[in-house]
C-alpha cells in the first residue's frame, strides 16, 4: 500500500461501502511511474467465513502494476441486519446496517 499515491488516506465515507469499484477522487496519481491513468483491480479473493462474506483485491496502476491499495469489504447478516463494512486507503472507510424487515425497527417512531 502507497500512501503517496492517495490524497487523504482512509477517507470517511460514512455508509458507502463498495464492494467492487475504485474511489478515483482520492487517486493523484502512481508515484512509481507518475503517470495518473485508470486503476485497475488485482488479485480478487472472496471467501465466506461463518456467515461472513469477505471480499479482497489490490488496485494496481494500470501502466506499471504498482499497488497502491488493498481493499476489504465485508457483508454479514447479524439478527435482522445487514451489516457492509469497506476499509481501504483509496477507497476509504464506511460502514452500513440495513434491516432485512420491510420497515427498519430503528426508524420507527415511539408510540409515547
Amino acid at each position: 500500500m502507497c500512501n503517496g499515491c492517495v490524497q487523504k488516506e482512509y477517507p470517511d465515507r460514512g455508509n458507502t461501502c463498495l464492494e467492487n469499484g475504485s474511489y478515483l477522487m482520492n487517486y493523484l496519481g502512481c508515484v512509481n511511474c507518475h503517470q495518473r491513468d485508470f486503476v485497475l483491480i488485482s488479485n480478487k479473493a472472496m471467501e465466506d467465513e461463518d456467515g461472513e462474506e469477505i471480499v479482497t483485491y489490490d488496485h494496481v496502476c494500470k501502466n506499471c502494476d504498482h499497488v497502491v491499495a488493498r481493499h476489504e469489504y465485508t457483508f454479514s447478516v447479524v439478527d435482522e441486519y445487514q451489516e457492509y463494512t469497506m476499509l481501504c486507503m483509496l477507497c476509504g472507510k464506511a460502514e452500513d446496517s440495513i434491516s432485512v424487515l420491510p420497515d427498519d425497527p430503528r426508524q420507527s417512531a415511539p408510540l409515547f
